[in-house]
């Protein structure tokens, strides 16, 4: 077989499988109660409302267009849509701030090309959203822990990057319901994260994927909507709100956007002319027609079917879990993250699940740019019933009990 590994570049080395990705194949196994993969439930998505989309798209006047390449920005109506939406979570901005993206991992990507150079930081909470460090990686950059408690002054992370060869270029964070722990940051900081990138004069890559699925507690503005109280005008913020479809109507259709400086959106533009042109038309077609038919009601449905699931894990947590056991307290999104008492490890704790239990769940060690965080894991929600997760977690509680160390 023919050695490839000495052609590949070098950044190929940083390319890692995905494990949530391998633990999706679990859901193959019908025996398997699966917490593992942060996916819609496919029996929530507007299927019909598609249904009748694609059919007036391909049936009308306008099919050509819907098959034809396009421009590079994103179907226009779907950005003037987007506008919309984007101001009713107080981001004033207009079209040309809005660029679509083949879902929100591809913006990720992109704005790693962006502003990383090899050797430069990017500063992330520990743990924080695996896909994006996959994102980051090929770029060749070093992580820093991004501290919002007020525990890290801009001036030892200018330091701590340029003794690793290179200068922060962002803090990336997802301000609402993060994957993988389900937190969501205060508004101080929010604010804490906004000073801190004014000191460095760095970007604020804000990840908004589980924006819209808010069950309880009060909504707290989007990290770009307080930059723009203060400053007032879009094409000064430094902010870049990464937005998706995926988890509200389809994400098999790959649609996402990124909110924004025009002058970032335009080297955006550039890029993905030269990586896929532009996203596929017809599904930005679909997206913008069944966002414009019914969003709200989508949006709706889809918060009440996982705050009533969200309710029924941290019920089960509460009644299985052995003491010593940790976990977060979600008001939204898809997942809750689970702390394990010091010595004991995720990974393995998976194996011994998956081998006698038939339930998987994700090793929280991936999450963390360090390596640490082998104590963790995470579970979702999303697409378990009630039963299947009073089962699942039951089992769960009585391995971790068996599992634990003694004394």
């Amino acid at each position: 077989m023919l050695d490839w590994e000495h052609i590949f570049a070098s950044r190929s080395t940083r390319m890692k499988a995905s494990e949530i990705r391998e633990l999706l194949k679990l859901l193959d196994q019908p025996e398997i109660i699966s917490f593992a993969g942060g996916i819609p439930d496919p029996r929530l998505f507007p299927a019909d409302d598609f249904a009748r989309a694609y059919t007036t798209i391909l049936s009308g006047a306008g099919a050509g267009n819907a098959l034809q390449y396009s421009v590079s920005e994103g179907y226009k109506p779907l950005r003037e849509w987007l506008v919309a939406e984007m101001g009713k979570l107080g981001i004033a901005c207009g079209v040309d701030n809005v660029f679509i993206v083949s879902g929100s991992q591809q913006g990720l990507d992109y704005l790693g090309k962006l502003f990383l150079s090899p050797n430069d930081t990017a500063l992330v909470t520990w743990p924080t959203y695996l896909g994006a460090l996959q994102a980051f990686n090929a770029y060749e950059p070093n992580y820093d822990q991004l501290n919002l408690n007020g525990n890290r002054t801009a001036a030892s992370y200018a330091e701590a990057a340029k003794q690793a060869g290179g200068r922060v270029k962002f803090a990336y964070m997802s301000a609402d319901f993060a994957n993988p722990t389900g937190t969501t940051l205060s508004r101080a900081q929010r604010e804490t994260a906004l000073e801190l990138a004014e000191e460095l004069d760095i970007a604020v890559i804000e990840d908004a994927a589980y924006q819209s699925l808010r069950f309880d507690g009060e909504a707290v503005p989007p990290i770009l909507a307080l930059e723009l109280q203060k400053k007032g005008d879009i094409n000064q913020c430094r902010t870049l709100y990464c937005g998706s479809f995926s988890k509200t109507l389809a994400p098999g259709l790959r649609v996402g956007w990124i909110c924004g400086a025009e002058s970032v959106i335009r080297k955006l533009v550039l890029m993905k002319q030269a990586a896929d042109l532009h996203s596929s038309t017809i599904n930005q077609m679909a997206i913008a027609e069944v966002a414009a038919a019914g969003f709200g009601q989508q949006v709706d449905k889809i918060r009440a079917a996982y705050a009533s699931r969200r309710d029924a894990m941290l019920k089960a947590l509460e009644k299985y879990m052995p003491k010593g056991v940790n976990w977060t307290r979600p008001e939204g999104g898809m997942f809750i993250w689970l702390t394990l008492p010091e010595g004991m490890d995720g990974a393995a704790l998976l194996a011994a699940s998956i081998r006698t239990e038939k339930v998987a769940f994700v090793p929280g060690k991936a999450f963390f740019a360090d390596g640490s965080g082998a104590n963790t894991f995470r579970v979702s929600f999303s697409c378990a019933d009630e039963q299947m997760i009073d089962t699942g977690i039951s089992r769960l509680g009585r391995l971790i009990a068996r599992e634990m160390p003694k004394g």
